[in-house]
């Protein structure tokens, strides 16, 4: 009679075992799927990343060379103002210099005009 309900323990030992490693196994593999998806997912978001990253890059690249483009054209600007007020001076002191000068024809005005002009360069 212990023979009997040790070989009726045994079986249902061994059929539990076989039914919890098959549950086990199962979900190692729906684990092992999980994980590879998972994985692959990852790298494509990775992959998105870098691109997002590289164009954020270009962008700031972008921006500095027009900060760059800017300060230059600011530099630029501000000489071109120094330059003409300075031949703004120059005229205005031509000009002062042929105040009151009056002419009535044509030829008597070209010496005054090639004076200006010559003070002005």
């Amino acid at each position: 009679m212990i023979a009997a309900w040790w070989r009726f323990a045994a079986i249902a030992l061994a059929a539990m075992l076989l039914v919890v490693g098959a549950v086990a196994g199962t979900g190692w593999s729906l684990a092992a799927g999980d994980r590879d998806k998972a994985q692959l997912d990852l790298n494509a978001e990775r992959v998105i990343s870098a691109q997002l990253r590289a164009g954020i890059d270009d962008q700031n690249t972008a921006i500095a060379k027009l900060g760059e483009a800017r300060l230059a054209a600011e530099a630029r600007g501000q000489v071109a103002q120094q330059q003409t007020a300075a031949a703004g001076r120059r005229f205005d002191a031509a000009l002062q210099r042929m105040d009151g000068a009056r002419v009535t024809t044509c030829a008597d005005a070209m010496p005054y005009v090639n004076k200006l002009l010559e003070d002005v360069r």
